[in-house]
């Protein structure tokens, strides 16, 4: 059934029984059946004709930064768009990525080209096409408040262009995360700015990420949304979790906001970790922790 992928893609682009540990931030996940890395819009097109065509799940990802696979892995086809889909310019105060891109590396050209709006980006590990469907945002500073419109295909291979409105962004999410569309690019608008200035508020932002984040090790960042009239750090730290741990995953010593692999850690052990977060937390406060990284692959 998977050969087919063969007649449209070159084989350096395919890949068999993949353990998606391997792109992952958080280095856990049992292996997809087949693994594509698509170099553009029509290798994407392809890919999603076939997969209809032979009635094969699949699912699409960028850089894996958000990222928590089931150890038993996926049974279908990932399709991998980072570190593919990676061309970006800049006109004047407009901004064209890819959906491939880092974001941070995106925020860094915008930089050297004195344009202001993404320096809430450096640092982030995510491609543009994730930071677009989560509506990514630290510091003060989101998607919503830089992009102009995004560009997608839908499972039946068309494409089609979202205005601001159209993708109804809000916190940690947009349209994309409940419709049959993959963003493939995105078109931004900053404002002309001063280099150093730019620059200085970019450091300053990385050493506030490097001083309260655990940076050292594998992790899918801020394990969960954060609940009206709380933050969750401290209220994972008011219930005592602060470096609480199941197997290899552990409520991170430095922010409690984040769950790590502290080595070896499963799929499961991250699973447990966060139905006994989401039980206390309940319990204590009364709220239920939604969480913000995305879980994929077979029970």
């Amino acid at each position: 059934m998977y050969s087919g992928f063969s007649d449209f893609l070159p084989a350096d682009r395919i890949r068999f029984n993949e353990p998606m540990k391997n792109h992952t931030t958080f280095k856990i996940g049992g292996p997809v059946d087949i693994m594509v890395m698509p170099r553009d819009i029509n290798d994407i097109k392809a890919v999603l004709s076939f997969c209809r065509d032979e009635n094969i799940p699949f699912f699409v990802f960028g850089l894996g930064t958000n990222l928590l696979v089931r150890d038993k892995g996926f049974r279908g086809v990932g399709i991998k768009l980072g570190r593919n889909l990676t061309k970006m310019s800049i006109s004047g105060t407009r901004v064209y990525s890819e959906a491939g891109v880092r974001l941070s590396d995106l925020s860094k050209k915008a930089a050297a080209h004195s344009l202001s709006g993404l320096e809430f980006a450096e640092g982030i590990p995510g491609s543009v096409g994730g930071a677009v469907v989560m509506n990514a945002g630290a510091y003060d500073g989101e998607m919503k408040k830089v992009l102009v419109k995004a560009t997608a295909v839908g499972h039946d291979g068309k494409i089609k262009d979202f205005s601001l409105e159209e993708m109804k962004l809000g916190y940690r999410k947009s349209i994309f995360q409940d419709s049959s569309y993959i963003v493939v690019s995105a078109v931004l608008e900053l404002k002309p700015g001063d280099k150093e200035k730019i620059l200085a508020k970019m450091r300053e932002f990385a050493r506030r990420r490097t001083e309260k984040q655990p940076l050292e090790f594998p992790s899918a960042g801020s394990t969960f949304k954060r609940p009206e009239g709380y933050y969750v750090g401290p209220m994972l730290e008011k219930m005592g979790l602060k470096g609480f741990g199941i197997g290899g995953a552990q409520v991170s010593e430095k922010h409690a906001g984040f769950i790590i692999n502290k080595g070896n850690a499963s799929a499961d052990d991250v699973l447990n970790l966060i139905k006994y977060i989401q039980q206390k937390a309940r319990e204590k406060f009364d709220v239920d922790l939604q969480p913000e990284i995305r879980i994929i692959g077979e029970e």
